[in-house]
């Protein structure tokens, strides 16, 4: 369960890093897609993560694959607005 917290966290940190203020449209398209990416991105890693704490055997490959589908989909529609 540590382990799962820990890269939980490092997963978080890495996509809160990602924000950053823009001087000019340019650098503000580029930085828009990237969160976009990042966005989708962690929320898969999230998503499987709890999913990887649900169920046993086969079940949980199957949570693992609804938390990334899931997760990421999220991710996708908060970061890119």
């Amino acid at each position: 369960m540590r382990k799962h917290t820990t890269i939980m966290l490092a997963g978080c940190l890495a996509v809160s890093a990602c924000q950053s203020g823009t001087t000019s449209q340019a650098v503000s398209d580029r930085n828009s897609e990237f969160g976009c990416i990042a966005g989708t991105v962690g929320g898969a890693i999230v998503g499987g993560l709890i999913g990887s704490t649900i169920g046993a055997g086969t079940g949980q490959v199957l949570a693992i694959g609804a938390g990334i589908g899931g997760g990421g989909f999220v991710g996708n529609r908060l970061a890119c607005k």
